[in-house]
C-alpha cells in the first residue's frame, strides 16, 4: 500500500512538474510573439519614417523644386567677370517672385515669356516673364539711369538685330548694364567692353539654355 501510495505521489508531481514547463512554455511563446508584433511594428515604423526623410531630401536638392531659392552670389563664370549659377528651380508660377539679384538669373517665372526675338522694350519688363526668355536661351540686357545714351544706342543697335535677345531698363541694378543669360550674369559699365560680344556668342541660344529651340514670340506683350 505504501508503495503504491508513493507512486502515485510521484506521478502526481511528475505531471505536476510536466504542467508547470508547459505553462512556462505557453508563456515564452506568447512573450515571443509580442516580441516579433512589437519588432516587426517598429522596423515598418523605420522604413516609413527613413523614406520620408529621403523624399523630403530629393525634393530639397531638387532645383525643380517649388520653393527652390537662389544664391545672391554665383561662382566665377567662364567669362571674365562673370557669375554663374546651377540647380536653379524652373516652376511656373501665376504670383510674383523674389529674386535674390537684380536682374534675376532664373528660378521659378511665369508661364508666358517675354518676347525675345530681338525686342527692345522702352519700359521695365515683367521679371517673370523675362526669366522665362532666359530658360528659352535668351540674352537680357539690362540698364539703369547710369547707363550712357550712346551705351545704349550701341546696345539697342545690337539687340535689335539678334534674335534670341532683348533689352530694357531696370533702374533697381547697381551696374549701369547687365547682360544675363540663364544662370549667367555679366555686369558693365560701357558698352564698348569686348566682353558684350562674347558673352552674345557664348549664350545667345548657347549650352546653358533649359529649352534649346523654344519660341521667342507668341509671348508678352503680343
Amino acid at each position: 500500500m505504501a508503495n503504491k501510495q508513493s507512486r502515485k505521489t510521484t506521478t502526481t508531481a511528475r505531471r505536476a512538474k510536466i504542467e508547470k514547463a508547459r505553462r512556462e512554455e505557453r508563456a515564452r511563446e506568447r512573450r515571443n510573439r509580442t516580441f516579433l508584433i512589437v519588432g516587426s511594428a517598429l522596423a515598418v515604423a523605420a522604413l516609413v519614417i527613413g523614406v520620408a526623410v529621403l523624399v523630403s531630401s530629393a525634393g530639397d536638392d531638387d532645383g525643380g523644386e517649388e520653393g527652390a531659392t537662389v544664391s545672391a552670389t554665383g561662382e566665377p563664370g567662364t567669362i571674365e567677370g562673370s557669375r554663374t549659377w546651377e540647380d536653379l528651380s524652373r516652376n511656373h508660377v501665376e504670383t510674383d517672385v523674389e529674386y535674390a539679384m537684380a536682374p534675376p538669373v532664373g528660378g521659378d517665372h511665369a508661364a508666358a515669356w517675354a518676347n525675345c526675338d530681338a525686342d527692345v522694350y522702352e519700359e521695365e519688363l515683367g521679371e517673370e516673364n523675362a526669366v522665362h526668355s532666359l530658360e528659352h536661351g535668351a540674352v537680357w540686357v539690362t540698364y539703369n539711369d547710369a547707363a550712357a545714351e550712346a551705351d545704349i544706342e550701341t546696345l539697342t543697335t545690337r539687340v535689335s538685330s539678334t534674335p534670341y535677345s532683348l533689352m530694357s531698363p531696370l533702374p533697381d541694378q547697381e551696374s549701369p548694364i547687365v547682360l544675363t543669360a540663364w544662370g549667367n550674369q555679366l555686369a558693365l559699365d560701357s558698352a564698348d567692353d569686348p566682353r558684350v560680344a562674347e558673352f552674345f556668342d557664348t549664350f545667345v541660344q548657347g549650352e546653358q539654355t533649359p529649352e534649346p529651340g523654344a519660341p521667342c514670340t507668341g509671348g508678352v506683350p503680343q
